[in-house]
């Protein structure tokens, strides 16, 4: 595995989402949360990925709560990171820190993260409570997630001090990150971090000839329309797979994580897929594979 070193932080470029933990939305079942969730992280740490994110929202709360017992006895291989939905007032800021530590079972959270900015408070509502979290010592670095450039660097004027990350939707079908944030974050020693790195699955080739069948399908990216104009990209993504006996899946996500200061966090319907995403960190991609499925994504 390989490792991003920012702001003191020590993270994989590899690293697991846990949306589905517990949200009954992706369709996958019992026992997908209360056995195979739990195997999916403790496979992750063992394949050296430390970065593990979930949210207060996710399940609502379940997510957390799948999380804690996965890592219980191994606190010190994950550099965990979780987040706070806007809605409340920003004096809850506290409580709810405390909450999501409760369910993850630690004393510290690694990466506490304003899930989207605030639709009624600014940043400077919301970030000074962040810093007396660190202050405290129940959180380490203070994030943002869904955040332009602009929103981010004023969430850092109100904290006080470094804002380590900025988590956003970024892949070979949204590329909008790599225009300020990519450049932002590598010159200032901050790290994004690309969720939906496969486009939600699209990017793996599996949906080329139905969409999937939970809510994505609904989502205009799986429209047939999309999926056609996307089949030269999905298309060249299996042709650069071939040439590296990997998947067209591994391709995608290692596109991602060539980028300075980026890493990604897909999630894992099994542990063989997490396996699958791992290998993506050792996939090394020529600068002419960059350029055709660049070409092909603009």
């Amino acid at each position: 595995m390989r490792y991003v070193e920012a702001g003191g932080a020590r993270v994989s470029v590899i690293g697991l989402g846990t949306w589905q933990f517990g949200s009954t939305e992706w369709g996958y079942g019992r026992e997908y949360g209360d056995r195979v969730a739990g195997e999916i992280v403790r496979r992750a740490l063992d394949l050296g990925i430390n970065l593990v994110d979930t949210a207060e929202i996710y399940g609502l709360g379940r997510s957390e709560r799948i999380v804690g017992e996965a890592i219980h006895g191994r606190r010190d291989d994950v550099f965990l990171a979780t987040k706070v939905f806007p809605v409340g007032l920003p004096f809850m800021t506290g409580s709810r820190a405390r909450s999501s530590a409760r369910r993850l079972g630690v004393e510290a959270i690694d990466l506490y993260q304003q899930h989207w900015p605030s639709p009624l408070f600014p940043p400077g509502a919301t970030m000074p409570r962040m810093r007396r979290l660190v202050d405290e010592g129940l959180v380490r670095h203070v994030g943002v997630s869904n955040h332009d450039l602009a929103q981010w660097q004023a969430c850092e004027r109100a904290l006080g001090g470094p804002v380590l990350s900025n988590q956003v939707r970024f892949s070979l079908v949204a590329r909008g990150p790599e225009r300020e944030l990519v450049p932002w974050a590598k010159r200032e020693g901050r790290i994004v971090v690309a969720y939906s790195p496969l486009g939600q699955g699209l990017l793996s080739g599996r949906y080329q000839s139905s969409p999937p069948a939970n809510f994505r399908r609904f989502r205009g990216d799986f429209s047939a329309s999309a999926r056609a104009r996307r089949e030269p990209l999905v298309a060249a993504l299996r042709e650069v797979a071939e040439l590296h006996r990997a998947s067209a899946a591994q391709v995608a996500l290692a596109w991602l994580v060539r980028k300075p200061n980026v890493v990604a966090i897909p999630g894992a319907s099994s542990v063989r897929q997490l396996e699958e995403n791992a290998a993506a960190a050792e996939l090394a991609l020529s600068d002419e594979d960059v350029k055709e499925l660049d070409r092909l994504s603009a």
